[in-house]
């Protein structure tokens, strides 16, 4: 007999539950780390791993040390900079949190935006011809990223299963993105295509890949990394937490330079709330028309003297990339308080 499905109200009450062990096991950890004593003096590492109530910190010397974190720091965040003090076992404690050049969040159970990566140069959105792919969804990654400030690009994954005939009709629907100057990478797991051009384009840089179910992304990331296993190894003898770490966020050396933060759980991420008109910067293209519409608050849908729609109109912009606009600006609009 196969059991009751739970209602939605029954699972985020589950959720909940899980959410408030989880924050009490960090409140129990930051007293600990509080009342820890004959620390030496701080040094600068690198979060590599969170693991709720503790985390990984990178030292200088590509060492890793278990960490508690102090009451007041807030929530940290896979590839945070911090300064930490060491313990007399080698563990330690997380005393300061560096400033953050950027920093890309998810909405947690209850809506509310959860740190998940810090100091990324760039966001790659993975998509694939199976399943199938929607623009808007591809759009709202686009502005997301936009709007945290780190550069963005589309890898299209698994183009094995595309023959010349489709390739055409997926490039041809992926024409605007390279149009409007995002790198659009190929690849294919299978048969290498462009794996050494995706090397090149992450080397050197902090880099994280989103993208959602099915579209290969977990391929490429065992592809992009030969020595994925040795460092889950590593951190797996510094928790204690055994294998399960391959499902925690993680940042992962690249080999020719550069890192490669591993998020198994961020196939979505939310806009951050937004004031009035600066999703506009979320569009790349529109930058050259702003500020040239007729009206100030113009919402650009049907406002005479609009310099989007008449961009629209002469060709310059790409119409449903101003349809998404909206539709990404009314949902948000509507988003609960």
């Amino acid at each position: 007999m196969s059991g009751r499905r739970l209602t939605r109200r029954q699972v985020e009450r589950i959720r909940e539950l899980h959410e408030n062990r989880r924050t009490r096991a960090r409140e129990r950890a930051a007293r600990a780390a509080d009342e820890l004593e004959d620390l030496e003096a701080a040094e600068p590492g690198t979060v590599i791993a969170h693991y709720g109530a503790s985390l990984i910190v990178e030292d200088a010397q590509a060492a890793l040390h278990r960490c508690l974190v102090r009451q007041n720091l807030g929530a940290l965040a896979c590839g945070d900079r911090v300064l930490w003090q060491r313990a007399r076992d080698d563990s330690g404690v997380v005393v300061a949190l560096e400033p953050r050049r950027s920093l890309l969040a998810r909405p947690d159970y209850s809506g509310r935006l959860k740190p998940v990566a810090a100091n990324l140069d760039q966001v790659l959105v993975v998509i694939a011809p199976e399943p199938d792919f929607n623009e808007y969804l591809i759009d709202r990654y686009l502005a997301a990223i936009e709007l945290i400030g780190v550069e963005a690009g589309l890898v299209v994954n698994k183009l094995d299963l595309c023959d010349a005939d489709r390739r055409a009709r997926l490039e041809a629907r992926l024409g605007t993105y390279a149009r409007i100057g995002y790198a659009l990478l190929h690849a294919s797991t299978r048969t290498d295509l462009g794996l050494a051009e995706l090397r090149t384009r992450l080397g050197g840089r902090t880099s994280i890949l989103v993208g959602q179910s099915g579209v290969g992304k977990s391929s490429l990331v065992r592809a992009l990394l030969p020595e994925r296993e040795i460092r889950t190894q590593a951190l797996s003898a510094a928790t204690g937490h055994g294998q399960h770490t391959t499902t925690t966020t993680t940042l992962y050396p690249l080999p020719d330079g550069g890192s490669l933060i591993d998020s198994p759980g961020v196939r979505s991420f939310e806009l951050a709330e937004l004031a009035p008109g600066e999703l506009d910067r979320g569009f790349r293209e529109f930058a050259p028309y702003l500020g040239h519409c007729r009206y100030g608050n113009c919402a650009h849908t049907v406002e005479p003297g609009c310099a989007l729609l008449a961009a629209v109109g002469r060709g310059e912009l790409d119409a449903r990339r101003l349809d998404a606009y909206r539709q990404i600006r009314d949902a948000a609009g509507k988003r609960p308080a």
